[in-house]
């Protein structure tokens, strides 16, 4: 069932929100190459602990993980797409590309949001890859308004990201998200315009395109979390989460592009 929030709901999101927000943003001064993926997980569980935060992702188990998740953020570097777990001895080198999964729980809401960094200069197609998929982010934003449709969100990634030759991740989607991390109902990075169920004022929605330079499977490490390009290819993922309104949606983690 899709739970709808209420202002007060909203505003303790909106706080939630703020703290994964400013933690991108922090982190986008301190990635650069010679950097752990371990030493940015220090940095952020350090900040989520000053800001009377509790972190999202440690500990988290689904019921297909064969254990809890053990970072406090999910890196995934290059061919990896989520989930990647964050470790001292995985260095960043030049050119990788970085992305960056942080949720936070804020009095008992939850804020989610992601982004693909890149490390010191990148190729060109890395370049274009990270371009392309922030702006399927950013017309699937532009979709999420009262009264249309998931199929119309999906549809503007989707649309996009074939139209620059990449494939999409069919098998992990968006969600929605309060008092829980991931709540109903799924959105897919798919569909057909008009298809779907309707949005309306008060949902809460983490929508996350994640989108691949080659083909469109997927397969998972040998830690049974992390989630890679079965081709090798590279990939992207970025994310916000947002509040559906009668007017203008909003955006509760407004990280700066």
């Amino acid at each position: 069932m899709i739970k709808l929030k209420t202002e007060a709901e909203i505003n303790i999101m909106r706080r939630a929100g703020a703290i994964v927000a400013d933690i991108l943003n922090m982190l986008r001064e301190i990635i650069k190459p010679g950097v752990s993926t371990g030493e940015l997980d220090e940095a952020v569980s350090e900040y989520i602990k000053k800001s009377g935060a509790i972190p999202a992702f440690k500990g988290y188990k689904p019921t297909h993980a064969a254990r809890p998740f053990p970072g406090v953020i999910c890196t995934s570097v290059n061919s990896e797409i989520v989930h990647g777990i964050p470790r001292r001895e995985r260095i960043l080198l030049e050119g990788d590309i970085l992305s960056v999964d942080v949720g936070v729980c804020w009095h008992g809401y939850y804020g989610d949001a992601a982004c693909t960094y890149p490390v010191g200069e990148i190729s060109e197609s890395r370049a274009r890859l990270l371009k392309v998929t922030l702006e399927c982010l950013n017309r699937a934003i532009a979709s999420a308004r009262k009264g249309n449709t998931l199929g119309d969100l999906g549809h503007a990634v989707e649309s996009l990201a074939f139209a620059n030759g990449y494939g999409i991740v069919r098998d992990y989607t968006g969600h929605g998200l309060g008092t829980k991390l991931h709540e109903a109902p799924q959105i897919p990075n798919y569909g057909k315009p008009g298809r779907g169920i309707s949005l309306k004022s008060g949902m809460t929605l983490a929508i996350e395109p994640m989108i691949m330079a080659g083909r469109e499977e997927v397969i998972t490490g040998v830690d049974d979390w992390v989630v890679l390009t079965a081709d090798g290819s590279d990939a992207a993922h970025f994310e916000k989460s947002v509040v559906i309104t009668d007017n203008e949606t909003e955006i509760l983690t407004p990280w700066q592009n």
